[in-house]
């Protein structure tokens, strides 16, 4: 494999990593109504678990509420039982055709406890990275020892791959610091 390979695979899978936190943080609560908090909650039903997004249009109509429109109605329930299952503390209401969760504000507590949950997601993400930064370091060495790749190159293609963690874990930060600072946003 040559450096740009490399280099090309590495940010590749540091991408994937980047945007799997930004769907992690898009379901965390910040007090406001968004569909991301319920769109991908795993529902049972027809023998098999779905995301919800594939069972439903969701809609936020306001600030404070989200409303579930089922393709199909016979599933109203199984949707109200995997949400009241999740852990995102929310209760649906039943309206008709359709379910509603109202958004209640947050307090002071919870704003605490889901800005270091942010911060979880964040360091998971990192350990991730790392991990990618690892699989391509030891490519590179496999590289190196086999004859194919330089030393010269070895080196110059190691310290490519760190410019480009350090570019992804400060992309990393910046998403985790955005949704903490929204969380804590009164």
């Amino acid at each position: 494999m040559t450096k740009e390979l490399i280099c090309k695979e590495t940010k590749a899978k540091m991408e994937k990593v980047a945007v799997h936190l930004q769907e992690d943080l898009r379901g965390l609560r910040t007090g406001r109504a968004s569909t991301g908090l319920v769109e991908n909650i795993k529902v049972e039903c027809y023998g098999d678990f779905s995301p919800l997004k594939q069972l439903a249009v969701i809609s936020t109509p306001d600030a404070q509420s989200i409303v579930i429109k089922p393709y199909d109605t016979t599933i109203i329930s199984s949707i109200e039982k995997a949400i009241l299952q999740s852990d995102i503390g929310l209760t649906p209401s039943v309206e008709g055709k359709a379910l509603r969760i109202v958004i209640p504000p947050l307090n002071e507590e919870r704003r605490k406890k889901l800005s270091t949950h942010a911060k979880e997601f964040g360091e998971t993400a990192k350990v991730a990275l790392r991990n990618i930064r690892h699989e391509a370091n030891k490519q590179v060495d496999k590289e190196e020892k086999e004859g194919s790749m330089t030393e010269d190159d070895a080196k110059r293609t190691k310290d490519e791959v760190q410019k480009i963690i350090h570019e992804y874990e400060g992309k990393l930060n910046d998403f985790v610091k955005k949704k903490t600072d929204e969380i804590l946003k009164v």
